[in-house]
């Protein structure tokens, strides 16, 4: 009884490495060469999209995904490659506001505030990218993140008629970054489940002209 557990906990382990490197592999080829890593590379557009994170960690420090992604959506305002930003990620309760946070960041760094919008219904990198479209009429936008979430916005995208351009921000070295690391295995199974199954954003709205 033991080795038949045995047996199955190892090729349920097997079963799962070769669907999450499967997975894996399928969202980062189809981003193909829209990534830019510099300002020079990148193709201007009408908006850039970033996707929402906390402005801080647990431990209360400065979260260094959301600053990255804030210096790299500024750098292309700055650069004149875009006119409007859209931030989309969710409000909680207890004054978490990621879109109004991302907001204030960018205002911060010089971006005017009648330049960015706030889309409250970014509940997860597949709501950002089609409300990019369905909500702010964007059939073309820079994603404006980490190279991992671009890769998996851009898939998504890509599966629903869409061909968006990335902006690469700056990543987070291992160790410390391991943790995100590990939810983007899972978040990329999501994505090709998200695929098969056809899945929506789980809210509409009243259109906004950029």
């Amino acid at each position: 009884m033991l080795r038949r557990i045995f047996r199955f906990c190892v090729g349920g382990a097997l079963a799962f490495a070769m669907v999450a490197i499967a997975a894996w592999i399928i969202v980062a080829h189809s981003a193909g060469d829209r990534i830019a890593d510099s300002i020079s590379a990148v193709r201007p557009a009408t908006a850039a999209l970033v996707p929402g994170t906390s402005r801080r960690v647990r431990s209360g420090a400065s979260n260094p995904y959301f600053a990255n992604r804030i210096e790299a959506a500024a750098e292309l305002w700055r650069a004149g490659k875009i006119e409007y930003i859209i931030v989309s990620g969710n409000q909680a309760r207890g004054g978490y506001d990621e879109p109004r946070d991302m907001r204030d960041a960018l205002v911060a760094k010089g971006v005017p505030a009648a330049k960015i919008y706030r889309d409250y219904a970014g509940f997860r990198t597949l709501d950002s990218v089609l409300r990019a479209r369905e909500i702010f009429g964007q059939d073309r936008v820079i994603v404006v993140s980490q190279r991992f979430q671009i890769e998996r916005a851009l898939f998504l995208a890509q599966s629903h008629g869409i061909l968006f351009d990335g902006f690469e921000a700056a990543d987070v070295a291992l160790p410390r970054g391991l943790q995100t690391r590990a939810r983007e295995v899972l978040a990329r199974m999501w994505a090709i489940v998200d695929l098969v199954v056809d899945r929506r954003a789980k809210f509409g709205g009243t259109a906004v002209v950029l």
